[in-house]
């Protein structure tokens, strides 16, 4: 090949390559091209946003909880500020370091340690964990001046609940805790570390009003993710002020006349307005010590304990009304038409049905007996003829009228319905057929029938008015439109032929609570004792023969005035005998109190509305 042609060669290669490159080039540039142009135009909102977002944190701020104080002002729940430390995940590399290094300053325990080696895991790296709460002001500072080596880790000022009066309190107040997974999904300001909300009584039961409406603020934060300087800040609602019914003067009363009983509960409440002026159940708890810091071992201690102090008897507590049940039976007979007022039984010491004798609580019998005396000295064997007479259904529907058997949408969560039974409940409820017998029983308060000691005392107050009384825990608001009360459907005559045998119960010759009338006063009690038996063991024993468990459970109801009803209360006390003995004089003594203070004479507290009145909202984290 001679050198012209060789050369030309070289060159038309050397133009294909350099065509080559530069095809590669300029489509090389054409993709980058593109691509920052899909970057700084098409995209460019969006990367706009995320760098924004790295740049802005945006925190709720939890709103502060309400306060609960009693119908005269006296605060029974409130909130107290509480210095604590929090880490976000997502601003630290290495969780388990940070805390080893933040260990040096407060104390963490291993099971904190671990629980937030495990909520870092499994929860958004941008939900903080709570590390330590609690700290004092030392450790506090000590925490903001080593920032910088620290971060992700961020410190605040937290509210935490406090209870005074705890004790006294607890099972009407109730208590907070974490929130479970249902709450969680249902607002996410639950997701805040420490965030409580109410668990039982009235915390839970006013959770709505109680907890208000949470805030945010928008930070800016620096790579380390520590604030720089707040932009802005959209302020949290507190939760509203609620008032009690209660008057914690006559709550530490009945708590106290009922402290050296084993297991006892205290009803007692407005017959006009149903307003809870008492209600004490004991054993009781403080919740203090349940709110924030219990161990799992000290927890499951409390709700294992022998006579479970957690329970609110008043409102859970299941029992045989025994003989406070008979002016129930009486007004069904009544309004039956199988008894008047005028008609008389004669008592022997029992009843014969169907080849077994029911006994009167009287062995030798009270002889010839009107409706009148058969409440008065509690005859058993008027009852059970006369519940023979008229059956189970018309006692049942008598029951029902009266409040038994039902729940009451109160705000006090929880409740126990009791038993009102009838046939078709037996069916529904043990798929068998009702005995006549049963019937025998029911008349009584025995057998089935089962009730709590708020039921109770709902009954005497609408025994005492006529009218479906339905007690209320928390005092209406200024805007809050209170109806009154619907009378029963029931004859006037016939409630106060009932009334007149509660009257005598207490104050005439004979009556099975002459003991506990009500003493340096004018004013007259109506009451009813009850003894529910729990065993057959207690038949013809004394009480001392008896274990405590095989003992009665001893029952009372009343109110006063006897002549003009204001106030109804009802008492039980558990495996403690007699009524007449045990729970009578418990009532006399509360009953007196009541009347020495008549709270309902007195001004209530009247419910501000929080939003208007607290002018604080919980701090956002610090700021550095």
């Amino acid at each position: 090949m001679s050198g012209p042609d060789k050369s030309r060669r070289l060159d038309q290669r050397f133009t294909r390559r350099a065509m080559l490159l530069g095809a590669a080039q300029t489509g090389l540039f054409g993709v980058l091209g593109w691509r920052l142009h899909q970057l700084q135009i098409l995209e460019a909102p969006k990367y706009a946003l995320l760098a924004e977002e790295n740049r802005i944190n945006v925190q709720l701020v939890a709103p502060t909880r309400g306060v609960i104080v009693d119908r005269f002002g006296e605060v029974v729940a409130a909130n107290r500020e509480s210095l604590r430390v929090v880490i976000v995940p997502d601003l630290v590399r290495d969780v388990a370091g940070t805390l080893e290094r933040l260990s040096r300053i407060v104390e963490i325990s291993d099971a904190r340690r671990a629980r937030t080696l495990r909520l870092a895991r499994r929860q958004s790296p941008y939900i903080p964990i709570l590390v330590a709460d609690d700290i004092t002001w030392r450790e506090f500072a000590q925490i903001n001046i080593m920032a910088p080596s620290l971060p992700g880790v961020q410190t605040d000022v937290w509210s935490v609940r406090d209870y005074t009066h705890g004790h006294d309190m607890a099972h009407i107040v109730g208590y907070v805790g974490a929130a479970d997974k249902v709450e969680v999904l249902d607002d996410p300001v639950t997701r805040l570390p420490g965030f409580r909300v109410g668990k039982t009584g009235v915390e839970k039961g006013f959770e709505g009003m109680l907890r208000g409406q949470a805030g945010n603020v928008k930070l800016e934060v620096n790579a380390h993710g520590r604030a720089l300087r707040k932009l802005e800040q959209v302020s949290s609602k507190p939760g509203r002020e609620v008032v009690l019914t209660i008057d914690r003067e006559i709550q530490r009363v009945a708590m106290a006349r009922i402290a050296d009983e084993r297991r006892a509960a205290v009803v007692a409440l407005d017959v006009q307005t149903g307003e809870i002026i008492a209600m004490a159940s004991t054993p009781s708890y403080d919740p203090n010590h349940i709110v924030y810091g219990v161990s799992a071992d000290k927890w499951t201690d409390l709700a294992k304990a022998k006579d479970n102090p957690l329970m609110n008897r008043a409102t859970r507590g299941q029992y045989p009304p025994g003989s406070t049940f008979k002016m129930v039976t009486a007004l069904a007979g009544l309004e039956a038409g199988v008894i008047t007022p005028r008609t008389r039984m004669h008592c022997g010491g029992g009843l014969w049905y169907v080849n077994r004798l029911y006994r009167c609580w009287k062995r030798r019998g009270h002889g010839g007996v009107n409706l009148h005396l058969a409440i008065k000295k509690s005859c058993d064997t008027y009852f059970y003829e006369t519940a023979r007479r008229m059956g189970i259904r018309k006692l049942a529907d008598m029951a029902r009228r009266f409040g038994l058997g039902e729940t009451y949408d109160c705000g006090l969560p929880l409740q126990k319905p009791g038993v009102v039974p009838d046939p078709d409940w037996k069916r529904l409820a043990l798929g068998e057929p009702w005995y006549g017998g049963e019937t025998i029983s029911a008349a009584i308060g025995q057998g089935y029938v089962l009730t709590t000691p708020l039921q109770l005392a709902v009954m005497t107050a609408r025994l005492a008015t006529g009218r479906q009384v339905v007690p209320r825990i928390v005092r209406p608001y200024p805007d809050e439109t209170v109806e009154p009360f619907a009378p029963i459907d029931i004859k006037p005559e016939f409630l106060e032929v009932v009334r007149k045998g509660m009257y005598g119960v207490v104050n005439e010759g004979g009556g099975t609570a002459g003991r506990s009338r009500l003493q340096n006063t004018d004013v007259k009690m109506a009451g009813k004792t009850g003894t529910s038996q729990v065993t057959q063991k207690s038949i013809g024993r004394k009480i001392h023969e008896l274990k405590w468990k095989e003992r009665d459970h001893a029952l009372f109801v009343a109110y006063v005035p006897a002549e003009a009803p204001r106030y109804a209360l009802a008492v039980i006390v558990e495996h403690a005998g007699s009524g007449s003995r045990a729970a009578a004089p418990v009532a006399r003594d509360v009953m007196a109190a009541i009347v020495e203070r008549d709270p309902l004479a007195r001004p209530a507290h009247v419910a501000k509305d929080a939003r208007r009145r607290t002018a604080g909202d919980r701090r956002p984290p610090d700021e550095g």
